[in-house]
């Protein structure tokens, strides 16, 4: 069936036809679009506004193009977060209904670098503890996390089974994480963290570097954690002003 034209450039109304057939699962997740021959056909536009329309849809994340394949229609993120909720990664995948869970792939104690000292605020002598992690959900790999702490304030019995950081540091340190500075950056395919999380190759990371800070604004957690797109969504409530 063709779209029904109105008031609004075709390729606007081809993106609205589009989504609500994604959404009445015509067109199911990770399912193959007709060619651009069949589709364009089928609605009654051109090819080129049918491109028009895909270009947008790709931007928007609803659709992937994968090169001399063909397009399939992207999963939808299982866990969408506020950018302004500072959340651990343990809690959002709870809040999904899903089991966290950890792999733990190193820790190792290193002298501060000069970044390092300007984070924490802390000497060139003093010990930086740098752990690196994937976090699971119902056992699928969703999140690669490297997250540095000062020595002085890492609990001494932290042990490799903990999941959550902020649990760690408020019950054993009587240290509560209670705001962050975040900055959050796209990212291609990564040679070496891609693999780990299972992404296909077209699948984006979103990196969230984030400094921790207490009640106290003292700086205690420094983290980079490397997010599937496919599978995280972060919003950000903006008001005016």
């Amino acid at each position: 069936m063709t779209i029904k034209t109105d008031n609004r450039h075709l390729y606007l109304q081809v993106i609205d036809r589009l989504k609500k057939d994604i959404e009445a699962g015509i067109y199911k997740e990770k399912e193959k679009l007709p060619s651009e021959f069949d589709l364009s056909k089928q609605l009654g536009v051109s090819r080129a506004t049918l491109r028009e329309a895909l270009r947008i849809l790709e931007e928007e994340s609803v659709i992937v193009r994968r090169h001399g394949v063909g397009t399939f229609v992207n999963a939808k993120p299982l866990f969408t977060s506020g950018i302004e909720q500072l959340n651990s990664v343990t809690n959002m995948i709870k809040q999904a209904g899903m089991e966290p869970g950890t792999i733990f792939l190193s820790s190792t104690t290193q002298e501060a670098t000069e970044d390092d000292v300007k984070r924490f605020t802390c000497n060139e002598e003093d010990e930086v503890i740098l752990i690196e992690r994937v976090r699971t959900a119902n056992g699928e790999p969703v999140v690669y996390c490297v997250d540095k702490i000062p020595e002085k304030v890492m609990p001494r019995n932290f042990t490799h089974e903990d999941n959550s950081i902020f649990t760690v540091l408020e019950k054993r340190e009587n240290k509560r994480i209670t705001h962050a500075v975040a900055q959050i950056e796209p990212m291609g395919y990564h040679d070496k963290i891609s693999p780990i999380l299972n992404c296909e190759p077209e699948t984006a990371l979103l990196v969230l570097k984030q400094m921790h800070f207490d009640e106290n604004d003292e700086p205690i957690l420094y983290s980079v954690n490397y997010f599937r797109s496919d599978k995280f969504s972060f919003q950000v409530l903006r008001k005016r002003v």
